[in-house]
């Protein structure tokens, strides 16, 4: 969705439907991501409507016939209204299936076919659910707008005058000679969509959750949609009275009720306001600010209240209207930084999410082009930028992509390289900052000035450990700020004044302070005895460190300390800043980073940091002793950090890749200058996935490559294949898990037999193909293929594929371990993989019935037979089939050691062939009976078996297999009877205390015998590779495993 322009005016799709086909109507959106500004939207496909298309509906509606139970829509409700507004005017106007069969006839009207069919399948998902509107409250709300239009008008005009003033007094960097706005058109097109019905009752949402990170224009959008519903433009078909309000207007005062807040932003009008809030149904309420206050919200339901006239400590109050325990029928906007949802999910009811994403990538490239006008300059900036991931996706938020501008443009006039003026994105933010600084605060030499920058680095840091972002007077005069500091920071633009409050402050963008934070760490202090501000172990571990799926709110000033360390980016702050600079942190750092590595799932932050320090030598002490990596690299600049720190990560062992990011080979050139960023059409993703695949060839101790939920070009493809089938390339490890089937190409499947290295291949959850199982048989053929373990896991193999591959394994020599999982394999190939020369194999869930059982026994008998390790589970062998299994084990030179017959259907009529084998066959050692219906009977027959002194069996697994405590008895006999058992499964089996104790009275009498040891079950779900070599047996211990 992101590639269609929002604003229905601006659309122009008529010749885009007229080449559709019915086929097309199904890929339109119906249940966009969590992040799209329609999730779960209703009615998606108005999107599409041209301007001339959309007018033509608007007029068609207006024209339709009311229907019983419906309201006539008039002109003037939908002269101005977009798509969204449309759909919501349509819905509340004709109840439950209404709406949609009016938009069925207005469709068949305009010809439109592939919509009406769109309509129809929406409508038959939907009909269950649908819930009508009560339209008894457009009437009442239509007679309050009349009787009180005057006051309306004031209030409209007091918003206005506010919005205009608010937005020149916000749009901080208009004082910049070379400042410009650019809106973020997508943005813009939120507005209609922002109460746009949702699925499945096809009603309009009461909480919006509109978030986004710092800077990227939250508040922005939020006035605007104040000023359009002051000019009567937003959702002009719906009486709504809209209050926007910051919470700083709320923290400032003790107690208060609603009603009172709601009067003092519509001054003069305390009657009217009643009246609104006496009807919540028309109160809309923005709550922007949440990260402004630091209040913590009360989540006692006892202390909530329902009543909007009632005095409330703000804390209160604020939970009680997010809660919906009061005004439950008003709508709500809650502007959020994505960071603070954790913290209001608990009181939040049936929310709806927007995501505000800031400049997408060509509206980052169409702004340096309107910037800079010099295609040369534009060309330059761009691409130094692109080639800094970091950085460049700091330039979503638009005051910071004018702030990159600004500083590359008079770099550029000097004729300076930028690489050599910005190792990093920390020296844009240095240079800037600087400037700013000293231009407004004076001279370098001027003590006030060092004792300024000192403060505000104070407050910055302690801002950033504390999670706060505003600072009132005694924070700031105890770091020495006085009034005078603090007026030349506002002039600089460093700070701004917080809505709500003259005398709390707050810096302009959240990442200047968290950059000041971090300069506190490298600034000298030439009069302490300790020259610089000591960075503890805690707080470095804190700078670099995940917090699980939350997003750790020191990420940038971490990434900023890191930046501010590399030599040249402090020889600049030295210069820009004019004070002395101390690396004595640098030290700290690297001892805590080489001792905490570890790595997330996600690219680890500490490679972020890494990347930004741009040291080689740093970085390689870091990651000496990196040994494993997990990768999520589903951005730019995820592939970009992991390909410059895996190459210093000399010692890696093992890496875990996902990949979500389409990488092609090349951009080629287009007429639009706006489609590809980066100049020249140069792909530097490509270039960097290059990078990151050569260490398979430089890594010598690299061994393990797992590729998880992943998709890749064929570009991409290629060039991982090429570096699998390097010379150098030790790769011993090679597993795909849950990927595209197009990733398994021909050329993929050819590293089998170039690398000489690798010995293990594993397939899970991925669709296998016809031609990716015709490479692989060849590999196995082919006498350079030195694979020893095959594992094809949930695979999706036809059973014709399989028999090719089991009439290839008996010419293969080192393949010794087999291992399928739901695969159907016919009687044939069940054969075919008896013939194989496997050590090891399992055949789980591949419907192996008592025929298929037959044909993989009568050659296990002969004298050549060389399998160890054998596991049938999850197939329904049933008595029958297992009674073959136990005839064919009677031989004593049968060499298998493990058997799993786990979930196989069998009961307590093949116990008494288990015993009579058990007693006999000295060789077997390990027996999984798990999840077999045995009973008490079956359990008992098998422990007489067992009673023999000889036995060979080890490890015994009986956890689910129904018994109770009747069979404990003869278990109890066993115990003290059989000398080599070192393991045994009871768990999930009723017992009971009875049971357990007469089991420990056994366990004391077991006199020169192994030590017994309790342990509880951890969990039943086990790997397939783990469940063929089955539990490790200590010597001179009897591990029992219960509930």
């Amino acid at each position: 969705m992101s590639d269609v322009n929002l604003n229905s005016g601006s659309s122009s799709s008529s010749s885009f439907f007229s080449s559709s086909s019915p086929s097309f109507v199904s890929s339109l959106p119906s249940s966009p991501s969590s992040n799209s500004p329609f999730e779960n939207g209703v009615m998606l496909y108005m999107l599409y409507l041209s301007n001339e298309e959309l007018q033509r509906f608007k007029q068609l509606l207006v024209e339709e016939n009311p229907r019983p139970g419906s309201i006539q829509i008039t002109w003037d409700q939908v002269k101005t209204a977009r798509w969204g507004e449309v759909v919501h005017l349509l819905i509340e106007s004709f109840p439950g299936r209404l709406a949609w069969d009016v938009t069925h006839d207005i469709f068949a009207k305009m010809n439109q076919t592939e919509l009406c069919l769109r309509v129809q399948m929406e409508l038959n998902e939907l009909l269950p659910h649908l819930e009508p509107e009560d339209l008894n409250q457009r009437g009442t709300q239509m007679n309050l707008e009349e009787e009180d239009s005057d006051g309306l008008r004031e209030y409209r005009l007091h918003v206005m005058d506010q919005s205009s003033a608010l937005r020149d007094k916000t749009s901080w960097p208009r004082n910049h000679v070379d400042f410009f706005y650019q809106d973020i058109h997508r943005h813009d097109g939120l507005l209609p969509c922002l109460f746009l019905p949702r699925r499945p009752q096809g009603r309009q949402p009461k909480t919006v959750i509109l978030q986004g990170v710092a800077g990227v224009g939250k508040t922005t959008l939020a006035q605007k949609m104040m000023l359009e519903w002051a000019e009567n433009k937003f959702y002009p078909h719906k009486v709504w009275y809209a209050f926007y309000v910051h919470c700083r207007e709320v923290a400032q005062v003790d107690r208060q009720s609603l009603s009172e807040l709601m009067a003092c932003k519509w001054p003069g009008s305390q009657p009217l306001v009643s009246k609104v809030m006496s009807k919540p149904e028309q109160l809309l309420l923005l709550l922007d600010g949440f990260e402004e206050v630091k209040l913590t919200l009360t989540d006692r339901p006892e202390d909530l209240s329902e009543d909007w006239s009632q005095k409330l400590p703000a804390s209160v109050l604020l939970a009680s209207v997010l809660s919906k325990r009061m005004l439950p029928e008003a709508t709500l906007l809650v502007l959020l930084r994505v960071s603070s949802y954790r913290t209001l999910k608990p009181f939040l009811k049936c929310p709806s999410f927007i995501t505000l994403t800031g400049f997408s990538v060509a509206e980052r490239a169409q702004y340096f082009r309107t910037y800079f006008r010099n295609k040369r300059q534009a060309d330059e900036a761009l691409g130094f930028v692109a080639g800094n991931t970091i950085l460049f996706s700091m330039c979503q938020v638009p005051v910071v992509c004018w702030m990159v501008c600004s500083c590359l443009k008079h770099q550029l006039e000097r004729g300076t390289i930028l690489a050599h003026v910005y190792p990093n994105a920390t020296a844009v933010f240095a240079q800037y900052l600087s400037s700013m600084f000293r231009t407004k605060v004076g001279s370098f030499a001027n003590e006030s000035y060092q004792e300024q920058l000192k403060g505000l680095c104070q407050v910055a840091a302690e801002g950033m450990w504390n999670i706060r972002c505003v600072f009132d007077k005694k924070d700031l005069e105890r770091v020495k700020l006085d009034e005078a500091a603090v007026a030349t920071l506002l002039n600089a633009n460093i700070f701004r004044r917080v809505a709500g409050g003259e005398d709390h402050y707050a810096f302009a963008l959240l990442s200047f302070q968290e950059f000041f934070a971090a300069l506190l760490y490298v600034l000298h202090f030439p009069q302490r005895l300790c020259n610089f501000q000591v960075l503890d172990c805690a707080q470095a571990i804190r700078l670099i460190s995940h917090t699980g799926r939350k997003r750790n709110h020191l990420t940038y000033m971490g990434l900023f300390l890191f930046g501010l360390l590399n030599e040249r980016c402090a020889r600049t702050v030295e210069l820009s800043f004019g004070c002395r600079v101390s690396l004595e942190n640098k030290k700290k750092l690297l001892k805590v980073t080489a001792l905490s590595l570890t790595m997330h799932h996600r690219v680890p932050k500490l490679f972020y940091c890494l990347h930004e320090i741009q040291e080689e030598a740093f970085v390689s002490h870091t990651l000496h002793d990196c040994h494993k990596a997990t990768l999520v690299i589903s951005k730019k600049k995820d592939m970009q950090v992991s390909a410059f720190c895996l190459k210093h990560c000399q010692h890696l062992r093992e890496m875990e890749l996902t990949v979500t990011l389409s990488i092609t080979k090349a951009c080629s050139l287009d007429s639009d200058p706006l489609s590809c960023p980066e100049p020249e059409g140069s792909n530097r993703c490509f270039l960097w996935w290059q990078d990151l695949c050569s260490v398979f060839r430089t890594h010598r101790n690299l061994e393990v490559l797992a590729v998880t939920n992943s998709f890749m070009e064929p570009d991409a493809v290629k060039v991982l294949s090429t570096a699998l089938k390097h010379p150098a390339c030790k790769l011993r490890k090679l597993i795909f898990r849950c990927v595209k089937s197009s990733l398994l190409t021909e050329d993929l499947m050819q590293v089998l037999m170039k690398n000489q290295y690798l010995r293990y291949l594993e397939i899970q959850g991925t669709e296998v193909g016809h031609e990716a199982m015709e490479t692989l048989c060849m590999a196995l053929k082919c006498w350079q293929c030195c694979l020893q373990c095959l594992r094809l896991e949930d695979c999706s193999i036809t059973p014709k594929s399989l028999l090719d591959l089991a009439r290839n394994l008996k010419s293969n020599p080192h393949l010794k371990t087999l291992m399928l999982r739901s695969s159907s394999l016919m009687n044939s190939g069940i054969y075919y993989l008896s013939l194989a020369q496997l050590e090891r194999l399992s055949l789980e869930n591949c419907d192996t019935t008592l025929l298929c059982c037959n044909s993989l026994i009568l050659p296990l008998k002969n004298t050549n037979n060389m399998l160890t390790h054998l596991s049938l589970a999850e197939n329904a062998l049933t008595d029958k089939g297992a009674k073959q299994l136990w005839n064919a084990l009677r031989h004593t030179k049968y060499p298998l050691q493990r058997l799993v017959l786990r979930n196989c259907a069998l009961t307590s009529d093949c116990s008494q062939d288990m015993a009579s084998v058990l007693d006999k066959n000295k060789n077997l050692r390990s027996l999984d009976l798990g999840f077999n219906s045995l009973k008490d009977e079956g359990v008992i027959l098998l422990c007489k078996g067992l009673m023999n002194p000889d036995s060979g069996l080890q490890i015994l697994e009986l956890d689910r297999c129904l018994f109770t405590s009747i069979c404990c008895q003869a278990m109890a006999s066993m115990l003290l009877n059989h000398q080599y058992l070192r393991y045994l499964d009871l768990s999930k089996n009723d017992i009971g205390p009875s049971g357990m104790v007469l089991l420990r009275e056994t366990f004391q009498k077991r006199k020169l015998r192994a030590k017994v040891v309790l342990e509880k079950k951890q969990s039943c779900r086990v790997d397939m590779m783990t469940r063929l070599e089955g539990p490790q047996a200590k010597n001179e211990i009897l591990k029992i495993i219960k509930d």
